[in-house]
């Protein structure tokens, strides 16, 4: 299962995590956010150890989406080491997914 990043857990599970780490930015008014939850859940499953993969809801925890300047959801960040090292925004196949996770774990 995805896991829930917060602005509390942001720091330890996903900056501070040696694995690469994709971070949804949705909403729960989100159509597109709603259509890719599966999408979501599905890779939490297939890369479980692998890659840490979860959601942050954006009107929840304003703090993290405010600092990578979230301006469009769902906008979906690839982070490793501390770093973006990718993003998507906007509803998208799996396929798409599993390209860049595959390009960086």
């Amino acid at each position: 299962m995805a896991k829930e990043f917060t602005d509390q857990n942001f720091k330890t599970e996903v900056l501070e995590s040696p694995k690469l780490a994709l971070v949804d930015f949705w909403a729960e008014w989100c159509g597109p956010c709603r259509a890719i939850g599966p999408v979501i859940e599905e890779l939490s499953k297939e890369y479980d150890g692998k890659v840490n993969i979860g959601k942050l809801n954006v009107d929840h925890n304003p703090e993290v989406s405010m600092n990578y300047g979230i301006t469009s959801i769902p906008a979906i960040l690839f982070i490793k080491n501390g770093q973006v090292v990718d993003k998507l925004v906007g509803a998208q196949p799996k396929a798409n997914f599993v390209k860049k996770i595959e390009a960086h774990i």
